[in-house]
């Protein structure tokens, strides 16, 4: 089912398996976010960096993480990032670090691609996901990580994707576009209360990961943009995303796990992904999607003639679109209630209304969910 109208999900709940992980995603995403203190601090500007939106700050970036590893037995430490324009480069993260940003903030990504190094291609996709061989790092980058939280007081993370759309739109890229985000291998990650824009490809992408939580987040790109999706968990498993606002060029949030063989032979499926309280537009794509890209399996889901989704329950659900036929579903089953436009007849089933009602009655209902 996609639209590529204004899409307000005031309350979704779809499920797909079991009901259990309807109450164990609600106290699982908010145990996620709970705060983390640290006792070490410093900022920026202690290693030379400049908020004047020219002078290059990738060095200063590097070497204040460098420094903070130090600290990573001693209760995790913190990258304060203050008032200011700050461009850099690509940097990297390490383990039991929180990256906070002000609220007047605004990390900026260079629009030299010199300073997004070239990394090899992740496993489940073989090579670049736009052009054969490697790709860029995302312009925040981590791996193998543990307890990493990148947050702040709405502070901005700026991509300037329009020289890379404009390189992709004429054919003359070297390597696949980066990320704004780009974590992996990775458990216990938080990234909230901070503004994405212009994203020279997907803005937040975790893949390999677990234990993620994308909480108050808005993600900006214009409706042209190319393949600037919000959010897309990759191979990963015990993702909550929640109260999110996303606009951009493509899919809002999609769900994925690897591509054509490369994606088998990996075999890392997603799973336990709990989405709810998104509101946003997507232009060209999707609202919520699963794949493209999900060779190597979502658990639980087939979508497929003889292995239709089922028990699907829409329920208080407001989209706005221009369309006069915005419903477009095959291979599922279940029911539906106050949904606006009306559903499709596939989720009219009368023998699965005690679905929606049922789990109405649950404690923390309003969810999005892929078991």
């Amino acid at each position: 089912m996609k639209t590529s109208a204004v899409l307000r999900i005031l309350l979704v709940l779809a499920t797909v398996g079991q009901f259990l992980w309807t109450a164990m995603a609600s106290s699982y995403c908010k145990e996620m976010g709970s705060s983390t203190y640290r006792p070490h601090s410093v900022t920026v500007t202690e290693f030379g960096a400049v908020g004047d939106g020219v002078t290059l700050n990738t060095k200063a970036f590097q070497n204040a993480i460098f420094y903070l590893h130090s600290f990573a037995d001693k209760g995790g430490a913190q990258l304060f990032v203050p008032a200011g324009k700050w461009l850099t480069g690509s940097f990297s993260l390490i383990s039991h670090l929180t990256l906070s940003l002000d609220e007047d903030a605004v990390i900026i990504g260079s629009k030299d691609p010199v300073d997004w190094p070239i990394i090899d291609p992740l496993p489940s996709y073989g090579r670049g996901r736009e052009l054969p061989g490697a790709r860029h790092q995302s312009l925040i980058h981590g791996s193998n990580l543990t307890d990493v939280i990148i947050t702040g007081g709405n502070g901005t993370v700026n991509g300037q994707g329009s020289v890379w759309w404009d390189w992709f739109r004429n054919d003359t890229l070297d390597y696949t576009r980066p990320h704004l985000i780009e974590l992996m291998y990775s458990t216990g990650v938080v990234i909230s209360n901070l503004t994405f824009t212009d994203s020279p490809f997907w803005a937040i992408h975790p893949v390999y990961c677990s234990q993620v939580l994308i909480q108050n987040v808005t993600i900006l790109a214009p409706s042209d943009s190319p393949n600037t999706d919000g959010i897309d968990p990759d191979s990963s498993n015990n993702v909550c995303i929640e109260d999110c606002y996303i606009n951009t060029g493509d899919d809002l949030i999609v769900i994925k796990s690897g591509w054509d063989e490369y994606g088998i032979a990996f075999a890392h499926p997603s799973s336990n992904i709990s989405i709810r309280h998104i509101v946003g537009a997507a232009h060209s794509g999707a609202g919520i999607a699963i794949g493209s890209e999900m060779s190597g399996g979502i658990s639980n889901v087939q979508g497929i003639q003889g292995a239709n989704f089922s028990n699907i329950c829409l329920s208080n659900v407001d989209l706005s679109v221009n369309s006069k036929s915005p419903w477009n579903c095959s291979y599922i089953e279940g029911f539906s209630n106050s949904v606006s436009p009306e559903s499709c007849e596939a989720l009219k089933n009368p023998y699965q209304a005690s679905l929606c009602y049922t789990t109405e009655h649950l404690e923390h209902c309003n969810l999005v969910q892929i078991l």
